[in-house]
């Protein structure tokens, strides 16, 4: 059976296409082999439980790996102290019999005592009696035991799991005289070191973090380039598509910034949907620029639990919602400091990163999919730009092909008959957003567009337009003086260069009394720029 593409739940190496993880396996195996404690956070579909599961396979010769997954463990589970105790030492003695120990006679003596409280339900067994026995099983089993939990996240806002880290914590800090578990490993979306937080935050003593502890895991979970370049190489391999790897290989990082789920859904839907299109019907023709962009615009239009969850956390918290929005539309730059709130929030979920001390958004796919999302909004949608839109939509396309100059120029009619007596600050902050809103409809299951991320800091934004393997670089920016606007050209001529293509477009919001408002063309060397003034 050949391998696929997968995107749901864990990977394994013998059925589906992955990238190398011997890198990150190694360096987390050095953590382990220090002794540490420590927790893997990283956002939902992030290769956290591949990683885990490949990490128990990999540790099998030197340690004994117990991993836990909090998802089996219902609510019933964590009712009680007595209740959770029993249903962990249920769970670690199938596991540590499964990995078949050396059985010594303290050993067994250790889990007889383990079991006899399991049979029993002992009620009087609680989280202390518990410890207890654990730390005489890890004195007397031959290797180390490396304890291994996933999806601590179910266990969030619950006493009794606090109870339980402070445990660990209390027999990580006395280790040199009592046995216990050589490292263990908790991952999940959120940081538990926050959970404290979460419990009767009116008690001052719930201010001291059970999992202190934690040595800071800084293991890179993404995809580098070269790591998706090797996975495209085994598949080439089997298929012989005769694909540009390299090219290939650029385009999924440049659109997922290495975002592992995101990664592997567009290598899935180019190998099994796009290949089937009547326009490819094959994977030679799939694996090219325009299959990329036609799985782009699929994975944008899909419903999948990542998407539902990203969404579900902006109506949740209002706070992440409005910074995210003012992101995206009036592209001031954002200092990124985790002490904040709302950025520390946007990290842990996945939607931000810290790019060289500013905060922005994780990856062209979710910024896309966030500005769809906003500009779908029944407020966006009965602006009367975005009425324009409806209206004018069919008369920009020729042959197939965008008529992004009159695109330009009609977008300029209306948007001065609209808000031309609007002020700068209106502007500089409204302008991008009643812009996007007026392209979204005319490019709309067509075609793809995201903003340029190297361009925010100097106040303008690049809108990177991609139309049936097009691609339009329109540049958005306030007047602030000719030296400033014929900065701004020159470096909007190296973007064309980035983008290899001969043609570039303007909008400039220009508040001069003697302004000339209208379309006219700019030569440059053997590049056009059509900047159009409003």
């Amino acid at each position: 059976m050949s391998k696929i593409f997968n995107t749901a739940a864990v990977c394994i190496p013998e059925k589906h296409y992955m990238v190398d993880l011997t890198e990150r396996i190694n360096k987390i195996k050095s953590l382990i082999e220090e002794g540490n404690y420590f927790t893997i956070n990283r956002a939902r579909q992030y290769g956290k439980t591949t990683i885990l599961r490949a990490l128990s396979r990999y540790l099998q010769k030197d340690y004994y790996v117990i991993l836990l997954d909090f998802q089996t463990f219902g609510n019933a589970e964590f009712k009680s102290e007595n209740t959770f105790s029993i249903s962990f030492a249920g769970s670690f003695f199938r596991l540590l019999k499964r990995v078949s120990p050396v059985m010594t006679n303290k050993l067994a003596k250790s889990l007889s005592e383990l079991q006899k409280n399991i049979d029993n339900r002992n009620e009087f067994f609680a989280l202390k009696s518990l410890f207890e026995i654990l730390s005489d099983i890890c004195e007397s089993v031959d290797k180390p035991i490396v304890l291994m939990i996933d999806e601590v996240d179910n266990a969030a806002d619950n006493q009794v799991f606090l109870d339980f880290l402070a445990q660990l914590r209390a027999y990580y800090i006395d280790r040199d005289i009592q046995a216990t578990f050589q490292s263990v490993i908790l991952a999940g979306v959120h940081d538990i070191k926050n959970m404290k937080r979460k419990i009767r935050p009116e008690d001052e003593h719930k201010l001291n973090s059970p999992w202190n502890i934690a040595t800071e895991f800084n293991v890179e979970m993404s995809f580098s380039k070269n790591e998706i370049i090797g996975m495209l190489l085994e598949y080439e391999a089997d298929y012989h598509t005769g694909m540009n790897i390299e090219e290939i290989a650029s385009l999924l990082y440049d659109y997922t910034s290495g975002y592992p789920v995101l990664v592997s859904r567009l290598c899935k839907l180019i190998d099994e949907k796009v290949s089937k299109l009547t326009d490819f019907e094959s994977k030679n023709t799939a694996w090219t620029r325009n299959g990329f962009y036609e799985a782009v615009k699929m994975i944008l239009s899909e419903k999948n639990t990542l998407f539902e969850s990203l969404i579900e956390k902006l109506t949740r918290y209002s706070e992440l919602n409005s910074m995210l929005r003012s992101m995206l539309f009036t592209g001031k730059s954002i200092v990124y400091n985790p002490d904040e709130v709302s950025i520390d929030m946007a990290t842990m979920f996945g939607f931000i990163k810290n790019e060289h001390g500013r905060a922005e958004i994780a990856n062209r796919i979710f910024e896309t999919r966030l500005y769809n999302y906003y500009l779908s909004t029944a407020e966006m949608q009965s602006q009367d730009i975005y009425k324009a839109s409806l209206q004018d939509r069919n008369q920009f396309l020729v042959n197939g092909h965008l008529n992004m100059r009159l695109i330009l120029e009609k977008f300029a009619v209306h948007f001065n008959d609209l808000y031309g007596d609007s002020g700068e600050k209106f502007v500089e902050e409204e302008g991008r957003k009643y812009f996007l809103l007026y392209l979204r409809p005319i490019i709309n299951g067509t075609g793809n567009y995201y903003i340029e991320s190297r361009t925010r800091e100097l106040r303008r934004t690049d809108v990177i337009v991609d139309y049936h393997g097009e691609q339009f670089v329109i540049e958005m920016k306030i007047w602030h003086g000719m030296e400033y606007h014929n900065r701004g050209e020159k470096q909007l001529i190296g973007y064309l260069n980035d983008y290899h293509v001969n043609k570039g477009y303007l909008i400039s919001f220009n508040f001069n009394q003697n302004k000339q408002t209208g379309i006219h063309e700019i030569i440059i060397g053997d590049k056009t720029l059509i900047e159009v003034v409003v």
